[in-house]
C-alpha cells in the first residue's frame, strides 16, 4: 500500500498564526524567492507529491497583524520554482468569482508547459467579503451565484485546455506546417456569465490538461466536485466525517460516469513536532501565546458569531450557529468545526487545540503524526493529506526528515517518483477528452 498522497500547503511563513513571530528568519520572508526555493528542495527531497500555494486577494482576515497567507501571486512563484524542480507538482490557488476564464486558462497552461506537465489548479469561489470591494462596488455574491459562475468558468477553461488536439502542434520545418488548423478548434462559448471565443494560445498540455482541485464541502460544492475535480481539499475534523464525506464523493463521481479511484480526497492536516510529547506541546504552546487571540477571532469568523459570543471554557453556541441564516462565509468550515465540537462536546478551548485553522489539529512525536496519516488512510478516510505546516522551514523539515521516512518504512508512502507529470505521479490517467459542443458545455451547468 504505498499510494499515499501528501502536498506541502504553503500559507504565508506557516499555518499557525504565532509562526511568524516564532520562527528565527525574517518576518518578510514570504515575498523572497530563497524562501519558496527552500520549501520547493525541502518537498521534493522528500518525495511530496506538490507544493500547494494559498491564495488572498484581501488584507482583512490578517489585518496587517501578521504576514499575509495567500499574498503572493502563486502562478507567478510557481513558475519561478518550475525552474529549480523536476518532479514536485505545482498547484496555484485562483478564484472563480474574481478572474476571468481566458486569461486564467492561459496563466495555468504556461505553469504546465514550463514545468514539463506538473501544474494544477485550486478552484476557489471565494468566501471572503471584503475582496469583493477590491474588484467592484457589487457585494461578494451570494453562495449559490458563486457556484454556478464557477461551473461555467471551468468547463471555459478546460474547453480552452482541450480546444488543441494531442498532435496539433506540428513543427515540421521541411513542410513549412507548424500547426495543424484542422485540429485546433474554437470554444464559441456564449453563456449565462462569459462569452469567449477562443481557441487557446497554447497547445494541449503535457498531461492532457492540468490537474483540477477544489475545496468546495456545501452540498453545491460536492456536487460540483464530483463533476469536474482531480482532488478535493477536504476539511473534515473527525474520522467518522472523513470516511462518510470521502464515501459521499465518490458516490457522486459514479454518478456522473467517472471511476471514483479518479477523485482523491486530501483533508488538510496541520502537525506540530516535537521530538517527545512534551517538546510538541511546548512549540505549541509557545506558537499559541505569539498568536494571542487570532486564533479564537479566526475561529469566530469561520462560524459566523462574534468572538464575544465564544468562552473558552464553555461548548460552541451551536443555535447561533445554525440561527445565521446570513452567514454567506465557507460552509465547509463551519460545518467541520460544528462537527468536531458536538462529536467531542468539546468547549472552545479544546476546539482551539484540536482545530488548526479549521483542519484536524496533531500535537506530538513524528511517530503520532505517522499514526494519525496512516490510520486515516487504511480507514478509507483520505487518499493523503494537504498537509498545513505550522511553521516554515523547521515545520516542513521535521515532517520531511521525520515524519516522511516513517511513513516509507511501513510501505504506506512512496520512495521515488512514479512518473514526470503530476497527474502520473497521483496515480490519474492522462486526460483524453476530445473538444466538447457548447451545448455539452452548457448541460453540465444548466
Amino acid at each position: 500500500m504505498s499510494d499515499l498522497i501528501l502536498n506541502a500547503a504553503v500559507l504565508g511563513v506557516g499555518m499557525h498564526l504565532g509562526a511568524w513571530r516564532h520562527r528565527p528568519e525574517s518576518p518578510t520572508s514570504y515575498v523572497d524567492l530563497d524562501f519558496y526555493r527552500e520549501i520547493a528542495r525541502l518537498a521534493e527531497d522528500g518525495r511530496l507529491h506538490a507544493i500547494f500555494l494559498a491564495d488572498t486577494l484581501a488584507v482583512s482576515e490578517e489585518n496587517f497583524e501578521r504576514p499575509n497567507l495567500g499574498a503572493m501571486d502563486p502562478t507567478t512563484v510557481l513558475g519561478a520554482l518550475a525552474a529549480v524542480t523536476k518532479h514536485v507538482g505545482l498547484v496555484a490557488t485562483a478564484t472563480t468569482s474574481y478572474s476571468e476564464p481566458y486569461n486564467l486558462a492561459r496563466r495555468i497552461a504556461s505553469l504546465d508547459h514550463l514545468s514539463r506537465g506538473r501544474a494544477a489548479w485550486n478552484i476557489v469561489t471565494t468566501f471572503i467579503p471584503d475582496v469583493a470591494a477590491n474588484f467592484s462596488k457589487a457585494p461578494l455574491p451570494p453562495h449559490a451565484e458563486r457556484y454556478a459562475r464557477a461551473e461555467e468558468f471551468v468547463d471555459i477553461v478546460t474547453a480552452l485546455w482541450d480546444s488543441w488536439e494531442d498532435g496539433a502542434l506540428v513543427g515540421d520545418k521541411a513542410s513549412g506546417l507548424f500547426a495543424d488548423r484542422a485540429r485546433v478548434h474554437p470554444v464559441n462559448h456564449d453563456g449565462n456569465f462569459f462569452a469567449v471565443r477562443g481557441p487557446s494560445t497554447l497547445p494541449r498540455s503535457p498531461q492532457g490538461r492540468p490537474i483540477l482541485f477544489q475545496a468546495g464541502s456545501s452540498e453545491q460544492g460536492r456536487t460540483f466536485a464530483a463533476r469536474v475535480a482531480d482532488a478535493i481539499f477536504a476539511v473534515q475534523n473527525t474520522l467518522p466525517a472523513a470516511i462518510a464525506f470521502r464515501d459521499d464523493l465518490r458516490q457522486r463521481a459514479e454518478g456522473f460516469g467517472r471511476d471514483p479511484n479518479s477523485l482523491k480526497i486530501l483533508p488538510g492536516l496541520l502537525p506540530i513536532i516535537g521530538g517527545t510529547e512534551e517538546e510538541a506541546q511546548k512549540r505549541k504552546k509557545d506558537l499559541d501565546e505569539l498568536a494571542g487571540d487570532a486564533e479564537l477571532r479566526k475561529l469566530a469568523s469561520r462560524v459566523g458569531v462574534a468572538v464575544s459570543e465564544l468562552d473558552l471554557d464553555k461548548p460552541l453556541p451551536i443555535d447561533r450557529i445554525k440561527a445565521n441564516d446570513r452567514f454567506n462565509s465557507s460552509r465547509g468550515f463551519q460545518a467541520a468545526a460544528v462537527e468536531l465540537a458536538t462529536s467531542g462536546n468539546l468547549t472552545v478551548r479544546e476546539i482551539l487545540y484540536r482545530n488548526g485553522g479549521g483542519h484536524p489539529q496533531v500535537v506530538g512525536t513524528p511517530e503520532q503524526v505517522a499514526d494519525f496519516i496512516e490510520s486515516w488512510h487504511r480507514a478509507g478516510a483520505a487518499d493523503g493529506f494537504n498537509v498545513m505546516i505550522d511553521e516554515y522551514p523547521s515545520g516542513l523539515r521535521a515532517f520531511v526528515g521525520e515524519v516522511v521516512p516513517l511513513l516509507q518504512k511501513r510501505g504506506v508512502f512512496q520512495k521515488e517518483y512514479r512518473g514526470t507529470t503530476l497527474r502520473e505521479n497521483l496515480g490519474l490517467e492522462k486526460s483524453n477528452d476530445t473538444v466538447r459542443t457548447q451545448e455539452q458545455r452548457r448541460s453540465n451547468y444548466a
